[in-house]
């Protein structure tokens, strides 16, 4: 879906997977997580870690079960409900890039 649409899409199993990719390629301008994750930190956690690192790449955050409030998000993050449709995943990505 996202080559699809031009997008180079690279796959972390966990949050220390994806710091690692963060770290190895610095072209990366989107990281799209799910709260709920294995490792050593949810995907709320890793999205502050990015936006303290990478202050520019963009973070969309989704779930199925957990609802944050703005205040639980660093800013000018996307929160995408599942489940959600390829088209506003693209939507979003888009908007983000």
């Amino acid at each position: 879906m996202l080559e699809d649409a031009g997008f180079e899409a690279l796959e972390a199993s966990n949050a220390d997977d994806a710091l690692k990719l963060l770290e190895a390629r610095p072209d990366i301008r989107i990281v799209f997580t799910d709260i709920e994750m294995p490792g050593s930190m949810n995907g709320l956690r890793l999205s502050f870690v990015v936006r303290n690192r990478w202050p520019p790449i963009a973070i969309i955050i989704a779930s199925g079960r957990i609802q944050p409030e703005p205040h639980e998000m660093p800013a000018d993050v996307t929160f995408l409900r599942k489940p959600y449709s390829h088209a506003a995943v693209l939507e979003a990505i888009k908007l983000a890039a």
